[in-house]
Formats: C-alpha cells, structure tokens, sequence
C-alpha cells in the first residue's frame, strides 16, 4: 500500500499545476484581440464559464485536501502568502511582480498576521504615474482574498494594513496533528544534496575557540538541513598536507629513528610541532632536510605516508575527543584528498584562456574582484587557492551539490568570494540554480573585550574549555542542591547536558556575524535567555504529566479524542507560538542566522510560563495536596511544547535529561 501522505502531495501538485493552467487560459479568453468577432464569440464566452467552474471546484478540491492535515506541519505564514499572492495578483492584474509582505502581528489585539503590501503596490504604482491610495488597494485585495481553510476574518487599519485572524478551530486541528504525528517539517519539493564543510582544524595543532565556533555552527546547520530532509554531507577539511608537514616528519625521524616499526609516543603533538618549528627556524642543515622530506612525501615515498599517517593520527585522536563531547558526526577530507585533482583544475582555467603571468605565479582574475587568485606558486607548487577550487570543483560535480555552505571564520570572507566568483567565470555553476554560500563568524571574545586567550597569552585549548564547563555546570548543580535528590548517573547525565548545553547555546544565541563574549557566569545563568534557562524550564515543563500520573499513553489516546481548547488568551497565543515552529526553521535555511531558532525557544518557554501561570492544567485539593482534576487540553498544549522544545534542542545539538 502507498504512502497517503506522497499521494496526497502527488495530487496536490497536480492539481495545483492545472489550476496554473486553466488560470492562463482564462485570462487569454478575457481578452478576445486578435479573434476577430467570429461566430465562435458566443462559444468562447461558454467555454470560459466553463473554465471558470472547473477552476474554482479545483480549488475546493485543492482546499479540502489541505484541510484534511496531512502528517507534516504546515507553515503558516507560507500558506498565508500563497492566499494574498492569489488576492494581490486578482486585485492588480497589470502590476508586474507586485510585492508580498505578510508577518505575523506585533501586538496580538489587532489579530495573529498582517499583510503589508498596499503601501509598497501603491508606491510601485506612484512610479508608474499612477496615483493609487493604499487603502484603496487593500480594499480590493481584501475583497479578493479566495475561500480558504484557515482564516477567520480580515481588518483594514491605518493606510492600509490588513490585520488577519485565523480560525481557532483550524488553529486546534493542527495542535491535535502536531500532537498525533509528532514534529513533522512540510514536505519538500525536491530532495537536495547539500555539502556543509564546517570546524576544519589543521594536523599537528591543538583545536581552539575558533573550531568550537565553526564547529558548533556547522553542526548545527546540518541538523537543521537533515530535520527539513535533505541530503546532508558533513566534510572536515582538515589541514592535512603542506610544506609543515616536512619539518614534522623530519623531526619524527630524530626523535623516533624506528617510527616504521615501533609506534611513536607523541603525547602533546602541540609541543612536538614547537620543537619541529624552532629547529625549522634555527637550523639551516634541518631546514634543508625537511623541505626534501616535502619533497619525498609529495613524490609518495611509503616511508614518508607512513610518517604523515602516524602525525595525522595523533591529531585525529584528539580531535576525536572534542567531537565526542560535543556529539560531532563529520567525514574527514581533508586538503590531502584534493591534491591530485588540483592540476587539472590549473589546466582548466589554462585552456580557457583564464590565467595570467605575474612574476612567475599563474594568477587568476574574476570578475568584479580586485584580488586574484595564485593558483600556481613561482615555485611551481599550488596554494589554498588552488585547493579549495579542486574541493568546489568536486563538490560540484562529483557529489552533485546543490547547496554548498563554508563555515569559517568572517576574515576568509574576501577569499571565498574571489574563489565562487572564478568558479562562476568559468562556468562551473550558476547562482541562480546552485547556492554556494560563505557562512561566516566573528570571534570569540574574553570578557575584557579582547580577543579570547589564557593568562598567558596563549590560544584557549578546546578540551580545556569544556572540561572547565563541567566543573562550571557541577558546582552550578550543587548551588540548586541537584546532588541530593538526582542519583549519581542521573547527576552527570545533567552535568554534561548543562555544561555543553550552555556552551554551544551561548554561541549559537548570538547572531554568528557578531563577535562574542565567551562568560561561563552569563551561560550558566538559569535566568534570561540561556540554555540553563531553557534546559531547566524543558524538565519542568516534562514533569508535570509525570507528576499528575499521566502516562505517555494517556496522552496518546486523549490527543485522538480530545479537542484542543484555545478559549483562553493565554491558550490562543500558547498555541499560535507553537505553530510558528516552521517559520522560523524556513528563516534559518534562508538566511542560515541559527539565533532566530534560539530566540523562539526563548520566546515558546516564556509564554509557555504565563500560559501556565494562568490556566490551570492540574486542579488539586488545597488540604491534602491530591489531583482532583485535570484539564486534559491544557495538558496536551503542555506536550506540544515539550514536543517542540525537545526538536529545537536537538536541531541545536542539546541534549536534554528528563531529570535535573
């Protein structure tokens, strides 16, 4: 048996495709220029009658499929958009991609959304000559607004806004699906692969502040990507090859003469790098040997692979420890991967005629770009440049991207730029069908403002950073006395929810373009908006079916059979908050701006409380403490949130515990 849900997308798309269809045919017959007044006028008139009756039982059909809820949920504003672009496009017909604006409402008593296009259609119409009051306009698109399924009645206020209230009981029905089918994202039109190359640290360094950034950005991103249901490859392009790696193997060979045959105990490879480094600087005899190391290694000597493998080994292991506490997933590629692609790509450009000489560097020019690329050295060896083409080049067509996102720091922005804009000269993709995006960050902050460093001076380890976030997060548990009513398992499970809960929500809470200030004081705050405040809030509000003997069972059956009440305005706007979930996330995979998923979840826990402040989910008796009622509405509007809370967690990449 097939999957309703595909069928019903299916004939919707079908359908939605005549309707399109019959609409151009209706407006060509509008028009009879060009027929001449043929006998065949009177039936060309009956025809369109026709049309038209066909066209508007379509729409019914298209309405009442929509109605009927299928598992995901649906976007409310994107639906809104769909009914006024069809009332604009009725209203103004002459108007050339008339502009749509519709938002939720700021101030609930003027109702739940606003369209705000009158004002924009009458200044595009003022350009044209014609003087249109805005009001005027939304009149008609007022009056042209077609039957629909989810709103309750429109206003025209001030110059022209059209205030929208939506009908509770559609409101309800999508709770009781919300409730029924879990958090389900709306169906996508196509399935797209998409490549997020994200926390990228370099061989033979510790990783810092900077990888917890793109790390916990990147992550994040895919998470999102992978919920919406998309094709998600995480790739860590790892510094992994390069001149360094000389000094390094040369240094290996000293230190560890019989490094083929008996493992090597390198067990601070920041410190081995240092040495490498200051004999690299210091002696010339070393100097000499390393770079004929490059060379050896380059050229694949097994003995030198060997040597490289043992270094990138090492540092595997310990990046592997912060992935671990961070419950990273990633596909290592690093610059190592695209090395034999590279000179292709130089005779590439070459053969199109796209490279120039500069003191003996093969440079390429984009256009609109002061900056060229050097894709090949004077030496004759490649650069970043001319990896990270080769790893374009291969995201493109070996694994058919159709999204691309780079997740680095802000100051590679004028570098990627360059890179997509060669990459566009020379016909590899096209921005319009293909989106290849820099997702660039600031940086991490100490809480004087400068540039996050320890007393000494140097970079912040990583794993330094969170192993003092879990001696943070138990003294904070401790402070709430969490250690005397959680078991011990129960006590670190919380520990590690707090601690890289608030660490990765005090970054991702940020606008990511911004610079931060990194304060364990500020992220274990359980007041405002942070991930202790959150993670707290999410336990209270799971505790209360808990607390009420209500079995996860019980609210399975009630949400089948109980209408979800929206009467009180506490409810209403509980409930609008809910429904508002795919539109954030639709914000986000536009703009890839993860603070907006924050601010909801801040915004879904603080209404949450004056909901429950104000409605009585549970009803006990005040002498002896026992239930004496539930109001089993209430208590689901109380699921969906933790229901929805819970997915914003984890698309965050927070695990929360059901006990803290």
């Amino acid at each position: 048996m097939g999957d309703p849900v595909a069928d019903y997308t299916s004939r919707l798309q079908q359908q939605e495709l005549e309707i399109h269809s019959l609409t151009a045919e209706i407006e060509s017959l509008k028009n009879p220029q060009g027929l001449g007044l043929s006998s065949h006028l009177d039936g060309l008139r009956e025809e369109n009658a026709k049309l038209k009756y066909r066209l508007n039982v379509l729409k019914r059909s298209l309405q009442e499929e929509r109605s009927q809820c299928s598992k995901t949920m649906m976007n409310i504003n994107q639906r809104l958009q769909e009914i006024f672009g069809e009332a604009i496009r009725e209203a103004c017909p002459d108007l050339e991609n008339p502009p749509l604006a519709v938002t939720p409402n700021q101030q609930a008593k003027f109702g739940d959304y606003q369209c705000n296009s009158a004002m924009a259609m009458a200044q595009m119409m003022k350009s044209k000559g014609l003087k249109v009051n805005p009001r005027e306009i939304a009149e008609k698109i007022q009056q042209n607004i077609p039957d629909n399924e989810l709103i309750e009645k429109t206003e025209i206020a001030g110059p022209g806004f059209i205030n929208v209230h939506l009908k509770r009981s559609f409101v309800s029905k999508l709770l009781t699906n919300l409730l029924l089918n879990g958090v389900q994202p709306p169906p996508l039109e196509s399935k797209k692969k998409v490549v997020v190359d994200f926390s990228s640290p370099n061989i033979a360094k510790e990783m810092h502040v900077g990888h917890l950034r793109s790390t916990i950005i990147g992550d994040s991103m895919c998470r999102l990507f992978e919920f919406l249901g998309y094709d998600v490859l995480r790739l860590n392009h790892v510094g992994d090859w390069g001149t360094q790696f000389g000094m390094l193997i040369a240094h290996l060979q000293d230190k560890f003469p019989n490094y083929l045959t008996v493992s090597p105990p390198i067990g601070d490879l920041q410190a081995f790098y240092k040495e490498s480094k200051k004999r690299f600087d210091e002696e010339e005899d070393f100097k000499k040997r390393a770079y004929q190391c490059v060379v050896k290694l380059q050229s694949k000597d097994p003995a030198f692979i060997k040597g490289w493998n043992l270094i990138c080994d090492v540092s595997r292991n310990e990046f592997q420890k912060v992935y671990n506490c961070l419950d990273i997933q990633i596909i290592e590629r690093g610059e190592s991967f695209y090395q034999e692609k590279m000179t292709a790509v130089v005779k590439e450009f070459e053969a199109k005629g796209l490279v120039e000489m500069d003191e003996g560097r093969k440079i390429v020019f984009a256009p609109g770009q002061q900056i060229p690329l050097t894709v090949v050295k004077s030496d004759g060896g490649y650069t970043y440049d001319t990896s990270d083409l080769a790893a374009l080049r291969q995201r493109l067509f070996d694994e058919k991207a159709d999204i691309i996102i780079y997740v680095t720091d802000s100051g590679q922005g004028t570098h990627f730029q360059v890179v997509f804009a060669a990459a566009q000269m020379i016909g590899w993709y096209d921005p319009n069908v293909t989106r290849v995006e820099h997702a660039g960050f600031g940086v991490v902050l100490g809480e004087d403002k400068k540039k996050f460093k320890t007393r000494s001076g140097d970079t912040v380890r990583l794993m330094d950073l969170l192993d003092e976030g879990l001696k943070r997060s138990m003294e904070k548990l401790k402070e709430k006395d969490r250690d005397k009513v959680l078991s011990t398992e129960d006590l670190t499970k919380a520990q590690r929810s707090v601690a890289y809960g608030c660490i990765k929500y005090a970054d991702l809470s940020h606008n990511r373009i911004n610079d931060y200030v990194f304060s364990f004081d500020k992220m274990l705050d359980d007041r405002g908006n942070t991930a202790a405040y959150l993670l707290y809030a999410f336990t209270r509000i799971r505790s209360i079916a808990r607390l009420a003997n209500i079995d996860e069972a019980t609210l399975r059956k009630a949400a089948e059979t109980t209408e979800v009440l929206l009467e009180h305005d506490k409810e209403w706007k509980l409930g609008k908050c809910l429904l508002r979930f795919p539109e954030i996330l639709q914000k986000i995979l536009d703009d890839l701006l993860l603070h907006t998923l924050c601010d909801y979840l801040y915004e879904l826990a603080t209404t949450f409380t004056e909901f429950y402040d104000s409605c009585y989910c549970i009803e006990k008796d005040r002498q002896t403490g026992e239930v004496v009622k539930v109001n089993m509405w209430r208590m689901l509007l109380c699921d969906a949130t933790a229901a929805i809370m819970a997915k914003g967690f984890d698309i965050l990449g927070i695990n929360p515990v059901s006990r803290m």
